[in-house]
């Protein structure tokens, strides 16, 4: 059993919902990155979604695509982000690391060269913005030899038929896009998000988890109370940003915010 799929067991018997963190790798520098997946690990994140830093981020918002530049001028690359995933799993061998990306760099490194070094490294899935399912066969094959999973995307707008194809692809769990946007995005309905996951449920038995849109306590318990898994992103991304030159307020930060995210989650309406 994958770290992933064991996790959504254990929060499903729990009777609790999953929280995903999103940050930038090397964002605003590499040294800050693995103190910062621990320490919204102990804050209460189930699992960690790291961004490969890119040139052309064309799904985010302005908040992520300064972070890939602040990371960029580091030159932080895909095997540097590996080299993090590595020593974080130095000390941590049950959190799921899910790598989040563009093409460009996987089809520099090769597929099956970069599935293999991903899963040496400990990375547990891979989310490609840019790959849709007609075009990622090969790689997603070579994550699936090398027991890692590959997570697919899901819009407002992904019609029924398609969504059948995406979720035939799809492992771990199906990260659905809430809004009609970039990521940082400030508007979400979340009568129109337990409408399409309803919909979704009656194609697809793997977990569903939301991301874009969701900033502050009572945006992820809303979403909580529909979907298996909440992701935010650009609202601790931000935080990275303000506190850039300050490592210790920078966790500091970012951890506090997990908690009260995490907190809000757990509350009984919640679980």
């Amino acid at each position: 059993m994958s770290r992933i799929e064991r996790i959504f067991e254990e929060r499903q018997a729990e009777g609790r919902k999953l929280l995903v963190s999103f940050f930038t790798a090397g964002d605003p520098h590499p040294e800050a990155t693995v103190p910062l997946m621990h320490a919204v690990v102990q804050a209460g994140v189930d699992i960690l979604e790291l961004g490969v830093p890119f040139s052309d981020p064309m799904a985010e918002g302005p908040v992520i695509q300064a972070a890939c530049e602040r990371a960029l001028r580091h030159q932080v690359s895909l095997e540097r982000v590996l080299e993090m995933v590595r020593e974080f799993r130095t000390t941590d061998d049950e959190t799921p690391v899910v790598l989040m990306g563009y093409a460009n760099p996987v089809e520099i490194m090769g597929y099956q060269r970069f599935a293999a070094a991903a899963a040496a490294a400990g990375v547990d899935g891979v989310i490609t913005v840019d790959l849709p399912p007609e075009e990622g066969v090969e790689l997603n094959d070579a994550l699936i030899q090398h027991d890692m999973d590959p997570i697919l995307l899901v819009a407002p707008t992904t019609r029924t038929e398609r969504l059948k194809k995406i979720s035939s692809a799809a492992r771990g769990f199906i990260y659905y896009v809430s809004l009609r946007g970039v990521t940082g995005a400030a508007s979400l309905n979340v009568d129109e998000v337990a409408e399409k996951i309803a919909e979704m449920r009656k194609i697809t038995e793997l977990p569903i988890g939301v991301g874009f849109g969701i900033s502050d306590a009572k945006s992820a318990a809303a979403v909580a109370s529909v979907a298996d898994a909440v992701v935010v992103g650009s609202a601790l991304v931000r935080l990275v940003e303000q506190h850039q030159h300050d490592a210790q307020a920078m966790q500091q930060a970012v951890a506090g915010l997990v908690a009260e995210l995490r907190h809000a989650m757990d509350a009984p309406a919640n679980v």
